[in-house]
């Protein structure tokens, strides 16, 4: 297995970023990226994705990302083509609040990819050819840009890509939304009202009940996607937000217990030393 590097598309680590049509007449040997993702679409025919040691159909209008970390190849594609981007994850950093909260983009650009590194998983992303052609304008305009590199063109591809990935988020939250079984896009939901309310007092019944799921089912994709409880999942918040405040403020460690959730301070300490591996005074101490 071999490792691909972004510097091997592109010399300009400023702009970590790579368009291209992509045409495979031939199988491709299983690689990782070793510093980038691929966002990919399949804009005709089809092939077997090799991820990991699974092996999935894909054909025209298939759209997924593949992290670093994760061994992917084609075989056996018959007129196969392809556009792929290639970027640094941190180029979704310029993503609003609003989209990273949004289903569609947490499924498709954070969960699918993390799920593809611990258990191969097939993009539930497809594309009617009506859409389809749309993301195909678009991709035209950026490897255009990406080619002809006028004055501002890196500014208009950062705008191009960001368009490219609503648009493809907004697919995603609508194709899926009446879909059974569908575990990413429950568990998208789950994240997002824990994320907005883990402050509060939250039970795993309001969480399963805004989430359209039952709370053991809730336990169970939890688990399989985290490691962890949901319940885990919000002290682990809730903590991280207390290191913030030890950091940051000088309000008193019982105050900062309950401004974080707990309505045990001792139970906080508890809980912080066992996650961190020190007291939150001493912690507060060596910052």
């Amino acid at each position: 297995m071999s490792n691909a590097y972004l510097r091997w598309f592109t010399s300009d680590m400023q702009f970590p970023f790579y368009i291209q049509y992509g045409g495979h007449e031939e199988d491709t040997e299983l690689h990782r990226h070793a510093d980038f993702s691929e966002l990919v679409i399949v804009l005709k025919g089809h092939a077997t994705h090799i991820v990991n040691n699974e092996s999935f159909f894909i054909k025209k209008g298939n759209v997924f990302v593949i992290n670093g970390s994760t061994p992917h190849a084609y075989r056996d594609p018959h007129d196969f083509q392809i556009c792929n981007m290639m970027f640094r994850p941190e180029m979704l950093a310029s993503i609003g609040p609003d989209l990273r909260k949004s289903n569609g983009f947490r499924a498709l650009f954070v969960l699918e990819p993390f799920y593809r590194n611990i258990h191969s998983y097939a993009s539930k992303l497809a594309l009617p050819i009506s859409s389809l052609d749309d993301v195909e304008s678009l991709i035209s305009i950026m490897i255009e840009e990406y080619h002809n590199r006028l004055q501002g063109y890196q500014t208009m591809l950062l705008s191009r890509f960001t368009e490219l990935v609503v648009y493809l988020s907004r697919h995603y939250d609508t194709q899926e939304r009446g879909a059974e079984g569908n575990h990413l896009l429950h568990l998208a939901n789950a994240i997002s009202y824990i994320e907005d309310h883990y402050l509060e007092p939250l039970s795993l019944e309001d969480v399963a009940a805004r989430s359209n799921i039952s709370v053991r089912h809730l336990n169970r994709i939890f688990r399989s996607y985290y490691q962890m409880t949901p319940l885990s999942y919000v002290h682990k918040l809730r903590l991280e937000k207390a290191c913030k405040l030890l950091k940051q403020t000088s309000l008193a460690i019982t105050r900062i217990s309950y401004e974080c959730g707990f309505n045990d301070s001792n139970y906080f300490t508890r809980q912080f030393t066992k996650m961190y591996g020190m007291s939150p005074k001493a912690f507060r101490q060596n910052q």
